[in-house]
């Protein structure tokens, strides 16, 4: 595997996700929320994910949680790797309310 996940003593442990990736693999893959294709990785090459939500508010956090959980559950995946959320006024068009980017790592 390229992608060792990590919560390190230093920082507050975190239940849903790593605070650290560390990767170890050649090919570094960046993409897109809107963009579907085949990078030639899995989900275990994903070193790191960038949520962006419309109109982010805390008390969105309950349903953030089980769309997550219930797209790994669908995927048959762990999403564990280290993320970051945006809240955002609006993205590319107005139906669109959440996109997700990935940089993955692959050798």
């Amino acid at each position: 595997m390229t992608i060792s996940l990590s919560n390190p003593e230093a920082l507050p442990k975190v239940d849903f996700f790593r605070q650290v990736a560390t990767a170890t693999g050649s090919k570094l893959v960046f993409m897109a929320g809107q963009v579907a294709w085949d990078a030639g990785g899995t989900f275990d090459d994903v070193a790191k994910l960038t949520t962006y939500i419309v109109d982010w508010k805390l008390d969105k956090a309950p349903m953030l949680k089980e769309a997550r959980d219930r797209a790994a559950a669908k995927l048959g995946v762990t999403m564990l790797a280290p993320g970051t959320l945006v809240g955002v006024a609006s993205l590319y068009t107005p139906d669109i309310l959440v996109e997700v980017e990935a940089i993955a790592v692959i050798d």
